[in-house]
């Protein structure tokens, strides 16, 4: 192992807080990164890491080698990868929310995967916005306002929140014309906090509407089917209810009220030194998400 490599390994414990995340995100074997940084240690001759009960963090000296090696290595890599025809090589970590990761990212990543063969990909849907750095993600598609400014962004396109319901409940409950006639309507609400009041936009100010429902679900795939089997209204995105709009399962209320669109963005840590793998699928997928009926330009 040169000693490049040794810097390489050591920047990486310090980043992730943990010998086996930096194993993983090395793709090393967690004996190997412990040699690697014994071998540095005892090479300096002074202790690089202190361990703690809950995590792995630089000790004085670790944090001055660590400074330093991260533009030293950080410079490297940026020289190696604008070399002319650079591969794009490497593990992609994506995360995505469910429904829209399965429907839409899952097919770009396959494509992806088809041009690039020196790359892998982990796929992470979830609905919560983990923290990139923490959890050692690349890329995330994330859709509403981006609360930290550290991230680089790509906006793709947006969406907007829309209350739906089916035929045969309007038939059986008549149509709702303002945001106070849900107070006499089955609302098919979520668990969390955002999903639990709706908030529209041109109603008069005060407190909205008491809206009434006996069916809860923090799963975006039950709310959905409740209102196609009649159950209730339910505020969901645009691109979670296009097909059932499409087809008519589904009827869009409320036009008038429906709040500003909100802005879909692929994520990454930021611009500087970033390696071409991350890049490439950026461009990629920015394209073919740009393209899509369910993403609005505005």
């Amino acid at each position: 192992m040169d000693r490049l490599d040794e810097l390489a390994i050591f920047v990486r414990i310090v980043e992730e807080g943990s010998l086996a995340r930096a194993a993983a995100r090395l793709r090393r074997s967690p004996p190997a990164v412990t040699r690697a940084l014994a071998s540095l240690e005892d090479r300096i001759g002074l202790r690089l890491i202190d361990r703690t009960t809950r995590r792995l963090a630089p000790s004085e000296a670790g944090r001055a080698l660590y400074d330093r090696a991260r533009t030293l290595v950080a410079d490297y890599e940026a020289a190696t990868a604008g070399a002319p025809d650079a591969p794009v090589r490497g593990l992609l970590r994506i995360t995505a929310p469910v429904q829209f990761g399965r429907r839409h990212i899952a097919p770009i990543v396959a494509r992806f995967l088809d041009t690039h063969d020196g790359v892998e990909i982990e796929l992470l849907l979830g609905d919560r916005n983990i923290d990139l750095i923490e959890e050692g993600v690349d890329i995330a598609l994330r859709i509403g306002p981006l609360a930290d400014s550290a991230l680089s962004a790509r906006l793709v396109g947006h969406v907007r929140r829309l209350w739906v319901a089916s035929p045969t409940y309007l038939k059986r409950r008549g149509m709702p014309r303002t945001p106070a006639d849900l107070t006499h309507h089955e609302a098919l609400l979520g668990t969390l906090r955002g999903n639990t009041e709706w908030q529209f936009a041109g109603a008069r100010r005060g407190a909205p509407p008491r809206l009434n429902g006996r069916l809860r679900a923090d799963d975006v795939e039950t709310r959905l089917r409740a209102a196609r089997e009649g159950r209730g209204i339910a505020q969901l995105l645009s691109y979670q209810v296009a097909d059932e709009l499409a087809s008519g399962r589904l009827v869009r209320l409320l036009q008038a009220f429906e709040r500003p669109p909100l802005p879909v963005h692929l994520v990454t840590k930021g611009r500087a030194h970033r390696a071409p793998k991350i890049d490439a699928f950026v461009d990629f997928a920015a394209r073919r998400l740009a393209a899509l009926p369910v993403l609005s330009p505005a």
